[in-house]
């Protein structure tokens, strides 16, 4: 399909049949992805482990963060670069760009692994590890470093590989990736009673599989072909690349910040209340990959309908621009409406699938504190859904300012300053509030920011 063809097939067909053939192979590849993160943490839940060793896998989940920061960082700019690079019909600079991406993604990753692996205990400390669940988290990230470069070279050559028109290639090396965990952790934990080490070589291995598929497709792309001069820094190239994958490292860094400044107020004063330090951070992490899998969702059905909402912003067709937003937001908010009723209704019933606690003293006072934080942490998780889409639509529509406001509101201007101060008065209770009052105001700023854009549109 040349590029006349899909500028009229952007431009007029349903937005149904667009939206179905662009958004569910994002939604699946985010979706596997989002399997990394949880897969360990239900099986060791399910194990001796239990509630100290998801405490442990929580804590070393912003390490995780940190790590796509830089990949997605780094992916998200060659894959925009090389769109605009296919549009002005220009195959000398992309490979440029992306060769040179690769290269520094990989000596990011070294960098990474030579500033976290000394300071293993004290990173993780800082991240609300505690005394008790110091050693799984230690033992846990000393084998997932090693993976770190495969790690973050698969996550950057996947953005590329769906600019390059293949996301079912990007979506099935990320399924064989989970697949492969999914089959090594009970083999390892349960099998072999390897423990924390066990659970992060299963998941090791399944990001070395998943690289090695698409290191296979960077041999046979469609646009772009790598030499071995692509690999030597082109500053010029990549400057242009980088510039548009900023954006999506300032996303990353704020959900570093947040989980940093939450988890020490969670220790703090879980110290001070019946649960102590090691249960809202072990239930904690399991919310924070409850919340990925939902807002991956969300996000993965406006990140495919950004070709679509780019095209008809750009030929003016803005009745269909309008369309497309009511159809992502009727789905966003079904979404939302839909986990919320399971936060809701069945909160021990999501908490329960990572395990029942064991290595605690208080079991009880972990299923109280899980219920808690479900049905009230995440009581309005559909206006963050609502928030968070609207951002990535408005910079897939041209407007990055309202992007970034939108991005920023609810986490950086609201939550940070009421997981501080709302404790003050209320106990660790307050942190849980802090986040349906930061969904509230943002909300509010959203819909200004909406209704302004769209009566802009005319």
């Amino acid at each position: 399909m040349n590029q006349t063809d899909t500028s009229q097939f952007l431009g007029t067909e349903k937005i149904s049949k667009l939206m179905l053939k662009f958004s569910l192979p994002c939604v699946l590849s985010l979706l596997v992805s989002a399997l990394y993160n949880i897969v360990d943490q239900i099986f060791i839940g399910n194990s001796e482990l239990s509630t100290l060793g998801n405490a442990a896998t929580g804590v070393v989940f912003p390490v995780f963060v940190i790590a796509q920061a830089f990949a997605w960082c780094i992916g998200d700019g060659c894959a925009a670069y090389l769109n605009i690079c296919q549009g002005r019909n220009d195959t000398q600079t992309a490979h440029k760009a992306i060769g040179t991406g690769i290269t520094f993604t990989l000596a990011a990753s070294i960098l990474l692994l030579f500033i976290f692996y000394p300071l293993k205990t004290q990173v993780l400390t800082l991240f609300g590890a505690s005394e008790n669940s110091i050693g799984m988290a230690v033992e846990y990230l000393s084998v997932i470093l090693a993976f770190f470069p495969v790690y973050m070279l698969s996550n950057m050559m996947n953005s590329v590989i769906r600019a390059d028109g293949s996301p079912a290639w990007a979506m099935a090396s990320m399924l064989i990736g989970a697949a492969v965990n999914i089959v090594l952790d009970p083999l390892f934990i349960f099998g072999f009673h390897w423990g924390m080490t066990g659970a992060a070589l299963a998941t090791g291995i399944g990001q070395l599989l998943a690289f090695l598929a698409g290191l296979w497709y960077f041999f046979h792309t469609k646009t772009f072909r790598l030499e071995r001069r692509s690999f030597v820094p082109d500053l010029k190239a990549f400057s242009g690349a980088l510039k548009l994958g900023i954006s999506s490292f300032i996303a990353q860094v704020t959900i570093v910040a947040v989980v940093l400044i939450c988890n020490i107020m969670l220790v703090k004063y879980g110290a001070a209340s019946q649960y102590g330090v090691d249960i809202p951070i072990a239930v904690m992490g399991i919310e924070s990959k409850v919340f990925t899998v939902v807002i991956n969702i969300v996000v993965g059905i406006v990140l495919g309908c950004q070709p679509i909402i780019g095209y008809n912003i750009g030929a003016k067709k803005y009745d269909r621009v309008k369309k497309l937003y009511k159809s992502i937001l009727f789905c966003t908010l079904l979404i939302g409406a839909v986990f919320t009723l399971l936060f809701e209704i069945a909160p021990d019933a999501v908490a329960g699938m990572f395990g029942t606690p064991r290595n605690i003293p208080n079991p009880d006072d972990y299923w109280l504190f899980a219920e808690k934080t479900f049905r009230i942490f995440l009581s309005l998780v559909t206006f963050t859904c609502v928030v968070k889409m609207t951002s990535i639509f408005f910079q897939a529509a041209g407007k990055p300012a309202q992007a970034v406001v939108a991005s920023l509101i609810r986490d950086v201007v609201c939550f940070i300053p009421l997981i501080i101060i709302l404790p003050i008065f209320f106990g660790i209770e307050g942190i849980l509030y802090a986040a349906p009052i930061a969904d509230a105001i943002s909300i509010l700023v959203t819909v200004a920011l909406t209704v302004t854009f769209m009566k802009k549109l005319q």
